[in-house]
């Protein structure tokens, strides 16, 4: 297997599990998922909430972002890499400039939502190069 297809396929499901564990340790932030940590046993985590929120989520959606946009390389596919930073950019989108509006819980919840989507899809549908080298596109 090529290392720049193990890296993007293990580091997206990383990220994306990483950027939902650091929001189930946000209890004023996001009080569902965190309802959610706290019955697997992870409320500990909100002695931690201000760094896992400021540092630890963004952290983990530049991650992912930036895995996606590299996957392309490994395996040609634009659609598949797109789908894949729609959810990190939502994220981030709604942890900085969207953060003083009331809906951007829900652009939260729908780009953590979206990103454990696309890492399950990509278990289960695995990305193969769809053109040889000399084939593809530079």
């Amino acid at each position: 297997m090529n290392p720049l297809s193990l890296l993007t396929r293990v580091g997206d499901k990383v990220g994306a599990i990483g950027a939902v564990v650091s929001a189930m340790g946000c209890v004023m932030c996001f009080p569902a998922i965190a309802g959610l940590g706290g019955a697997l046993g992870l409320s500990f985590l909100g002695q931690w909430e201000w760094t896992l929120i400021e540092t630890l989520l963004p952290a983990f959606a530049w991650l992912v972002l930036a895995l996606n946009a590299l996957g392309y390389f490994a395996h040609k596919q634009w659609l598949r890499s797109v789908v894949g930073m729609i959810g990190p950019i939502i994220l981030l989108l709604s942890l900085y400039p969207w953060f003083q509006y009331g809906w951007s819980v829900y652009a939260t919840y729908s780009a953590l939502g979206l990103m454990v989507v696309v890492s399950i899809g990509d278990m289960v549908y695995p990305a193969n190069k769809r053109c040889d080298d000399e084939s593809c596109p530079a």
